[in-house]
């Protein structure tokens, strides 16, 4: 079954009717708690946003370490079912495409999206993150891979690689800090 129809990337969105699969504890084997932690380099006081939140997984297990964590998603779905969950009292819903964050300039101390990127990958969406996350702020980006084999995830034709991902980055301002490459997956830590 081909949960992601559009066949290109930035053209879809993760099924509403299929967000009980983002509550599979599996997904730590793609990105654990400490591995964003370690990454993003949060600090109690921290602003931070999740790109493409769902259900919370990921916004649930960083709210512990930050003042203030974004749960950002573009489907109002989604943001019901994370409030079905429970949600944290640091957490903040916000509904929009990472293109239109709402956040004022230098807003975010970082952000960071786990398996969403290839989903809002276009230049209008990085110039909005370089717009909102502070100076020294980090961005921390984990996805399915282009180079990986496609048997989980989206198709290999919706994925984009880590150097796709870096230089898109860099070309609005960021600084790549780290690439880790996996099997399936990426993670790239970039700076602003």
């Amino acid at each position: 079954m081909d949960e992601y129809a559009d066949g290109e990337v930035g053209a879809h969105t993760f099924p509403v009717e299929r967000a009980g699969d983002l509550e599979d504890p599996t997904r730590f084997r793609f990105c654990s708690r400490e591995e964003l932690l370690e990454t993003l380099g949060p600090t109690p006081e921290s602003a931070v946003a999740d790109l493409g939140s769902g259900t919370g997984f990921y916004t649930r297990e960083l709210a512990p370490f930050v003042g203030t964590i974004y749960a950002v998603d573009s489907q109002p779905g989604m943001h019901e079912q994370f409030r079905d969950l429970g949600v944290p009292t640091n957490v903040e819903f916000v509904t929009a495409n990472v293109s239109s964050l709402p956040f004022a300039e230098d807003h975010l101390d970082g952000a960071f999206s786990t398996m969403t990127h290839h989903e809002y990958a276009d230049p209008q969406s990085f110039a909005t993150l370089a717009r909102v996350i502070r100076p020294g702020g980090r961005l921390v980006t984990v996805d399915w891979s282009a180079d990986g084999d496609g048997n989980d995830g989206p198709p290999c034709s919706e994925r984009l690689t880590a150097e796709d991902t870096c230089a898109a980055l860099e070309a609005v301002g960021f600084e790549t800090v780290d690439v880790r490459r996996r099997p399936e997956t990426f993670l790239v830590v970039s700076r602003r």
